[in-house]
């Protein structure tokens, strides 16, 4: 019969990692005694990172002495000790090759139900003193699980562990895993695993996004469970194309339009997606890395841009100043994942100043299929001298039957008629929102400065708006994301010490360095360069540190479980071959 061996409990810690403060609660210390088992932890026990652990679904953590018994003789390991793996409950049988999702138990006076596998991050690297170990436990199928806790009660240690009901659909822990992060994502699978109404929500919505990816992309490559990703560009690095128009949309912006150079069909753009451009503005210089959003329907004759002049812009002044209509410039195929979705509900689309190119690209395409969707159209400016796109989105607006528009100016001219030009005077927020009643079951998509984002980001949050119906595109470095790590708040910059590799360029961030083989990663070189970077399992796993290779090549060291989309590239655990060009 299965049993307890040991409870462990601990509470958030501090410590010391790469020059960082990382709080977590992974170490975990065997008590005696008795405790009581709650929905939401274990008495005396906490979580820190509550986005990754803890809550109902994620009370009580549990792994197997067998699985000690592996990873000594693996690892050749004799000082383990219990709650190494950061587990409240160490228990004898219960393999993850035997457990069903679904199963409940029956411990001490609480019963428990096996919601999911863990979710390993760089922190069980942290404690085990070895890195690779997030990677590890998923590729040899020993990941542990979750527990729920359906009837609370006192747990301890001796008590045996009794099989009260089993799950349907007879789908272990371990396959569970492996169906998300190995190759190989069975359709018949995925749809067995969401018939199992005690999978939590997270592995859920993992695997129908599996289940939902295009069934246009045949190769296979790519997690979609994992991360959103992009269809691979239609093609790698830069291509020359023609300016073959360019139209000032007002004293600020000027619009280019551009024609593939030999005359063949271009691939057509998702709606709010990007194009790189690589700009030798001085030959004695390297060249210029920009992105620029596509701002018209998307089409396969032509891509159109439209640029700001920035005061201290060199691009954008060279692009408005320098630039001419049958002039060749490099640039990448379209790429982003900030792009209009379908379905049914509400579209609610939010900008200010230049961040309204690429949803003038959504209101394109919502126009150009004459929509019956909601539509609402909310922008804002200084003033009608610095509003771009006025009569273009009046227009596409009219052709909507159910579109709405709302113009504010900041600070708006004398010559500026109210309830012609602009509706009202001030700036987009969510107080707008409840004023004209827009419906918040609806997709919000947000581009404009980091201070609009962050502020309606914030409003949309705290009004119960789920996280994946707010979409927002971000113009220069994205924001970072390292759980449980403490922050870097420093500007971009080169980092210490000479490099003589390949030339590795950040786009967002505005710095192109040399390589040094003293990183053991694009991601250790990012961050010594304080450049904002997504990361968790740091070993090829989570996929969340998946970022656009705009150019160039890779490889891979260690090699990660599944690799991403052609086009991106896990920067936790790749190297350059060549110069680079990285979405960072």
């Amino acid at each position: 019969m299965a049993r307890l061996v040991s409870l462990n409990v601990g509470l958030p810690r501090e410590v010391s990692w790469n020059g960082r403060t990382v709080r977590t609660a992974i170490w975990k210390l065997p008590v005696e005694g008795r405790r009581m088992a709650r929905k939401l932890n274990i008495d005396g026990d906490g979580q820190a990172d509550l986005a990754g652990h803890g809550g109902e679904q994620r009370a009580v953590f549990a792994y197997q002495m067998d699985s000690y018994d592996y990873w000594q003789r693996f690892l050749m390991r004799k000082d383990f000790t219990f709650g190494q793996f950061g587990e409240n409950f160490t228990i004898e049988g219960l393999a993850d090759s035997e457990v069903y999702i679904g199963d409940r138990y029956r411990i001490g006076g609480a019963i428990f139900e096996v919601s999911q596998p863990r979710v390993t991050c760089y922190r069980l690297g942290i404690r085990m003193n070895e890195p690779r170990m997030p990677a590890l436990v998923v590729a040899h199928r020993r990941p542990g699980f979750y527990f729920r806790v359906l009837q609370e009660g006192e747990v301890g240690a001796g008590d045996d562990i009794i099989k009260v009901a089993e799950g349907p659909e007879g789908m272990t822990v371990a396959e569970i895993d492996g169906l998300l992060y190995l190759p190989g994502h069975s359709r018949a699978q995925l749809e067995r695993a969401l018939r199992i109404p005690a999978l939590s929500m997270g592995w859920q919505s993992s695997f129908e996004a599996l289940l939902n990816r295009d069934s246009s992309d045949k190769t296979g490559v790519g997690n979609s469970g994992l991360a959103n990703e992009e269809r691979a560009p239609a093609w790698p690095g830069f291509r020359e194309m023609r300016v073959t128009s360019v139209r000032k949309e007002n004293d600020r912006v000027t619009s280019f339009v551009l024609t593939s150079r030999d005359g063949k069909r271009l691939p057509i753009a998702r709606p709010g997606q990007f194009i790189v451009f690589r700009l030798q503005v001085n030959p004695d210089e390297p060249p210029l890395i920009r992105s620029y959003s596509l701002s018209d329907l998307p089409s396969a004759d032509h891509f159109r841009i439209s640029v700001k002049t920035e005061s201290n812009g060199i691009a954008s002044s060279f692009l408005c100043q320098k630039v001419q209509e049958g002039d060749l410039l490099e640039v990448s195929a379209p790429r982003g994942s900030f792009t209009l979705r379908s379905g049914n509900n509400p579209v609610v689309l939010l900008s200010a100043g230049i961040g309204v190119t690429p949803v003038m690209s959504m209101l394109h395409a919502l126009a150009a299929e004459r929509s019956d969707r909601e539509v609402w159209w909310i922008y804002g400016a200084r003033n009608r001298a610095n509003h771009p796109f006025a009569q273009e989105s009046f227009s596409l607006i009219s052709q909507l039957l159910r579109g709405r528009r709302y113009i504010l100016y900041s600070k708006p001219d004398r010559g500026d008629r109210l309830g012609a030009d602009f509706d009202a005077a001030g700036h987009v927020d969510v107080g707008l929102l409840d004023k004209l009643g827009v419906p918040y079951a609806a997709d919000f998509y947000l581009c404009g400065p980091s201070s609009f984002l962050q502020n309606l980001r914030d409003a949309l949050r705290n009004r119960g708006i789920p996280a994946e119906r707010v979409h927002t595109e971000t113009f220069g470095a994205l924001n970072g994301l390292a759980p449980g790590a403490s922050r870097v708040d420093h500007a971009p910059h080169l980092p210490a010490g000479p490099g003589s590799g390949p030339s590795v360029s950040f786009t967002r961030s505005g710095i192109a360095v040399a390589w040094n083989p003293k990183f053991s990663s694009l991601l250790e070189l990012a961050e010594a360069c304080d450049v904002p970077v997504r990361w968790s399992c740091r070993t090829g796993v989570c996929h969340m540190c998946m970022t656009g290779l705009i150019g160039g090549s890779i490889h891979y060291s260690p090699e990660p479980l599944e690799r991403p989309t052609t086009g991106n590239a896990l920067i936790c655990c790749s190297q350059p071959d060549a110069n680079v060009i990285l979405d960072l």
